[in-house]
């Protein structure tokens, strides 16, 4: 418990000597016009995510030292990215090291079958990736992170055993702490890459450990929220032909936060909450992968197709009136 709280007042520190360091060399979010947001506001506040990892290396025994090693590779890419915007090809390859790093661990090279690897690197990266662009209004990745993160938790310490306690717990604190300072009506700082892509890789560690340990595909659902409004917006603005690598504000969140000016913390209170109701439905039920997906992506997907559109027909008709 002691070893938990110096975490927690080691994450606040750090985060509080980072709003001085990021304030003298600028480092900061102006808002644009494909922004959720309007003031300027501090970039990175994400940091607390790789730093605690540090942290969990130092206080506890049981380290993952090929996921430690990887998390951290990644956080310094995308802090880098943060501070000065990186060529793709420069993010990618450190991205595929990463990966690989998180592969080796797990022992994927060892024991997957070689068609799989591939597989892997593309899915991986792909939900990095989408973890990322998912961050876009106050709350969202720290909420959604916690809830993901939670119900891991409880997975591991009532169901099977898929990590050390520290391992969850400990990125759990760094959510906290974190939205301490980002859930507000106006946040004192965002995420950044180096936020949103470490945690992200975490979590996607976790559940490849949850994966394996329990032999069951089903805890893949556990991005369920972020999974379908991700993949159905990749195909919305295919369907627009637009670059999918160019920001925008399609997004089934942006569509409420920006078109429909429903409160961020709403926003992101709701699509916590409905990713909660799915894990404790899942945590909680056996059935195969395809009625999962029957009694979860369709209803999921289904929301999207059809409330969007509406959404967007209100929120462009006024605009089409005062013309």
């Amino acid at each position: 418990m002691i070893k938990y709280l110096l975490i927690t007042l080691a994450l606040i520190v750090c985060i509080l000597i980072y709003f001085k360091v990021a304030d003298h060399f600028n480092i900061i979010d102006k808002p644009n016009t494909r922004s959720s947001h309007t003031a300027i506001t501090t970039r990175g506040g994400g940091i607390v995510f790789p730093f605690v990892i540090i942290l969990y290396s130092i206080f506890f025994q049981e380290v993952y030292w090929g996921i430690v090693a990887a998390i951290l590779l990644i956080s310094i890419i995308s802090f880098c990215d943060d501070v000065s915007n990186l060529p793709n090809k420069v993010r990618l390859l450190v991205h595929l090291m990463s990966v690989s790093l998180l592969l080796f661990s797990i022992g994927a090279f060892q024991t997957w079958p070689f068609w799989l690897l591939p597989i892997a690197y593309i899915v991986i990266i792909g939900t990095i990736n989408a973890y990322n662009f998912m961050d876009g209004i106050n709350g969202i990745t720290g909420l959604y992170s916690l809830v993901i993160l939670s119900s891991l938790y409880f997975l591991s310490e009532t169901i099977t055993r898929i990590a050390d306690q520290a391992f969850i717990l400990t990125p759990i604190i760094a959510c906290v702490v974190f939205l301490f300072f980002n859930f507000r009506k106006k946040a004192k700082c965002f995420a950044g890459d180096v936020g949103s892509v470490s945690i992200g890789f975490w979590i996607i560690a976790l559940l490849l450990l949850a994966i394996l340990e329990t032999e069951n595909l089903k805890y893949i659902l556990f991005l369920a929220v972020y999974g379908v409004d991700a993949v159905l917006t990749i195909i919305h603005r295919l369907i627009l032909k637009q670059n999918i690598f160019e920001a925008h504000r399609l997004h089934f969140y942006q569509i409420l936060a920006n078109e429909r000016k429903v409160n961020h913390l709403i926003v992101s209170s709701i699509y916590g909450f409905v990713q909660l109701l799915i894990n404790i439905f899942i945590l909680s039920t056996e059935f195969g992968l395809f009625a999962y997906a029957l009694f979860v992506i369709v209803p999921l997907s289904i929301i999207y197709i059809v409330v969007k559109p509406r959404l967007m027909a209100k929120a462009i008709k006024p605009s089409m009136v005062a013309k």
